[in-house]
């Protein structure tokens, strides 16, 4: 009796908590900010204390911390430290079981910081959303008062506040009762009501500019370069649990601020996370968020997942083929999900298929797979799809979609430019060429658009900027466009980080070739970009990078170089993410070329690691689609469990997509033995073989073919709607292919029985065998000899309009 008890002990100390024997961990206590600088006497840092139980849930114990100071050259009041004298100490947190040493620099204590309209007054201006769109930040400004949007001019913004009108706009003698102050605490009518209360620290900012001569900023006066927002990553426990935030800036000087006062907060997902205006985070529903932080030209955001109080969760411990599995499970952990079972043969033969080479197994690949009883047997046939010549077309398809590979008379991009660009493709990705390799290829290309017909790229699109904003979209998976009229908003990027961009391609020339249907791209050494706003010329810089050398060097070879380097963070991550939308459904950055703060991805560590590995395999595509392919996550079930049937963007069961155009008609035209016919193409070619985007017919525009015009993701339709559905059921593609193909006459010419074709136009449609309910339901139908055909072939016709065959699963 004593050992089965010791036993149980053992069984339930073993399943108990999350994730199994995890909870054998102690407790992890974390102080942020790690070590604390504090400058001149307004100086001030705030930290929080955060607690990370053995099962991942965390706890904001700041409240509960002992904290004490080695030597008095800072005071502690609360959760803020204020400087005392100069000196370096320690401040000891004892919480949690654990005591942790935060060092404390103290310098200047005794010095007053100069008030700074850059780094002092457009910050208030800021968090009380004064340069917002919605404000003076307008176009036209509001009300007579106009500043620049998000404050990308600031020494305008300076001007129209100073100079701009006299009277009671500003007052020098009368701070109090100057217009820009009490319009702000709604003393006076303003349309935008009380911004901050009398007696705020942005009340009193404000005021002590004025009082100070509302003085201008010398010309190196210090520029935020960083900013941190902590903790980084929160789980939280029921409703209503909380988490403070505290956000500090960096500066061009060596110095930090706290500026969680001044930082404008936001939240992707205010039902499973607000956060208030002191930076407060407080739990909702059960789910997934991103809170953010702005300030100055940064938006910097935290993760932030909410489970139920006290759930039930036991972690299935789903076997892990390769990384991939690792870090999407360690996910679902935190979320209290568990992944759906795996997939049947069947299911995954089709699905690999379609999504490898584009096309249905054929009986004689199924009858194959279903007979080998390997256990590695779906690892042989990822590597024997990989090595089919249809892989490398349908890939060469997505990327001449992001190429924007047409004709186009106007731009005089002939069919035979066009075709040249798309062969030179096809033929790179056939021989597995790396693709930092072709990408350097691409964006250094010169001569003839016949002769190096890579040059295309610069002939497809002529405006510098629009090249330049086509550059980080295509191969960095950025929208910059926003930032060529102010600041982004919601990402990092300003109108320097464009226009430094943009000046890259400012060089770019294009002179007629012997035959007039050719153009030739040439460097021709001079063209600069100015900015906007002043109109100084922009040294060509990289993004989120240095200003580039390019003394007596083309200018977009040395883009090239970087772009496609280790030194540039962007490249890798975009395509291993381009790559896991097309056999995942979706991607860990969702739309996959709209890469921003404060559009996150939804696992960082995995796409992290996968860029590492993308890079690690020197851009190998083939090896690194094969780990994808064979990870257990890819292999999931589509049905769902009661943990993870809400669950849309971790990963935690199969993909429900729905056919692409092209590949759909070529499933069609594949099972129907009907070939189809494109201008340039041989009898039989496949849709995916298209070169130029103008080429299309009505079933490839109404399934929502990309026609090339820009270089966005979302020019590739996969929602289903009711124009699809009527073409299948009433158009030609499905009713006259049936007839014409005479698939069924030439089975039962065969002498296959009826239920032997019935089973045939399964596996052929659905990748599957029908049911015992199925056969039942057609053996009326085929008992009929004198109608035998007809019947069949409307079996195929309704096994064609099937969900199941339309949807890859």
């Amino acid at each position: 009796m004593k050992h089965a008890l010791t036993l149980a002990l053992l069984a339930l100390l073993a399943t108990a908590g999350s994730a199994g024997n995890e909870d054998a961990a102690p407790p992890d206590v974390k102080v942020y900010p790690a070590e604390i600088e504090l400058s001149t006497s307004r100086d001030r840092q705030s930290f929080v204390v955060q607690l990370t139980q053995p099962d991942g849930v965390t706890r904001d114990i700041t409240d509960e911390a002992k904290v004490t100071l080695a030597q008095p050259f800072a005071e502690v009041k609360g959760n803020v430290l204020s400087p005392v004298a100069d000196g370096q100490t320690e401040m000891t947190v004892s919480a949690g079981g654990r005591t942790l040493k935060v060092p404390v620099t103290v310098k200047g204590a005794a010095q007053e910081r100069p008030v700074s309209f850059k780094l002092d007054v457009m910050p208030v201006f800021a968090r009380a959303g004064c340069n917002t769109g919605a404000c003076h930040g307008a176009a036209r400004g509001k009300d007579g008062f106009r500043i620049s949007l998000f404050g990308f001019d600031p020494e305008g913004d300076y001007y129209r506040i100073t100079r701009e009108m006299s009277g009671r706009r500003i007052s020098i003698a009368l701070p109090e009762e100057c217009l820009i102050v009490e319009k702000s605490l709604g003393a006076v009518n303003h349309t935008g009501g009380e911004r901050f209360k009398p007696g705020s620290d942005l009340h009193a900012t404000l005021l002590r500019w004025l009082e100070a001569g509302a003085p201008k900023d010398a010309p190196d006066v210090a520029k935020p370069v960083n900013l941190e927002f902590y903790p980084p990553k929160l789980v939280l426990e029921g409703e209503g649990a909380a988490q403070r935030m505290t956000v500090r800036a960096k500066y061009s000087d060596g110095t930090d601020r706290d500026v969680t006062a001044l930082a404008r907060f936001m939240t992707n997902n205010e039902v499973s996370a607000k956060i208030a205006e002191d930076g407060r985070v407080t739990a909702g529903q059960r789910g997934e968020a991103y809170v953010f932080a702005r300030f100055a030209t940064f938006t910097v955001g935290s993760q932030v997942i909410v489970i139920p109080k006290g759930v039930k969760y036991e972690w299935s411990r789903a076997p892990e083929n390769n990384y991939i599995d690792g870090l999407v499970f360690d996910k679902l952990k935190k979320l209290r999900l568990l992944p759906s079972d795996l997939c049947g043969d069947e299911t995954f033969l089709r699905r690999a298929t379609l999504d490898i080479t584009g096309l249905l197994p054929a009986r004689a690949e199924y009858d194959r797979f279903a007979a080998d009883e390997r256990p590695d047997k779906r690892e042989r046939l990822v590597d024997e799809l990989l090595g089919r010549k249809e892989f490398s077309e349908l890939w060469v398809m997505k990327w001449a979609e992001l190429l924007q590979i047409r004709t186009n008379d106007n731009l005089q991009v002939s069919y035979k430019t066009a075709l040249g660009y798309y062969n030179w493709l096809q033929a790179k990705i056939e021989d597995n060429v790396p693709f930092n390799e072709m990408v350097r290829e691409i964006l250094g290309a010169t001569g003839g658009t016949f002769q190096n017909p890579a040059s295309t790229f610069y002939q497809i699109e002529r405006d510098t900027l629009k090249t330049a904003e086509n550059v980080a979209q295509i191969f960095m998976g950025m929208r910059i466009q926003c930032s060529q009229c102010h600041n982004h908003p919601f990402d990092r990027w300003t109108l320097d980080d464009y226009y430094g961009f943009a000046a890259f391609f400012s060089q770019v020339g294009r002179k007629n070739a012997e035959d007039p249907r050719e153009r030739i791209i040439y460097n021709q050494e001079a063209g600069e970009v100015k900015h906007p706003v002043g109109g100084r010329t922009m040294e060509p810089k990289f993004l989120g990078g240095d200003v580039a050398d390019v003394k007596g060097k083309d200018r977009r070879q040395v883009l090239a170089d970087w772009l496609a380097s280790p030194q540039n963070p962007y490249f890798a991550r975009n395509l291993a993410n381009i790559v896991w939308a097309h056999f995942l459904g979706k991607g860990i950055i969702e739309p996959v070329d709209d890469v921003r703060v404060s559009n996150p991805a939804s696992n960082p560590e995995l796409l992290d690691a996968l860029a590492k590995r993308f890079t690690e395999y020197k851009y190998d595509f083939k090896k690194f689609v094969r780990d994808i392919c064979t990870s257990r996550v890819y292999q999931l079930s589509t049905r769902s469990n009661e943990s993870n049937e809400s669950d849309s963007r971790n990963f935690s069961k199969g993909p429900i997509r729905r056919i692409r155009s092209e590949v759909l008609l070529d499933v069609i035209s594949q099972i129907t033995e009907t070939p189809n016919k494109f201008r340039g193409l041989p009898l039989g070619a496949r849709a995916v073989q298209i070169a130029d985007g103008n080429v299309t017919n009505y079933f490839l525009r109404t399934f929502g073919r990309a026609s090339r015009e820009t270089a966005c993701s979302c020019e590739v339709k996969m929602d289903p709607n009711l124009s699809q559905a009527l073409h299948l059921l009433n158009g030609d593609t499905v009713n006259t292919r049936i007839t014409q193909g005479g698939v069924v006459q030439k089975l039962l010419a065969a002498g296959r029985t009826p239920e032997q074709v019935v089973e045939e136009l399964y596996i052929r449609a659905l990748g599957r065998k029908p049911s015992p309910a199925q056969i039942e339901k057609v053996k009326p139908v085929t008992t009929d000899k004198a109608a035998v055909k007809q019947d069949l072939e409307d079996l195929f016709w309704a096994l064609l309009n099937a969900n199941e065959f339309i949807f890859n699963h």
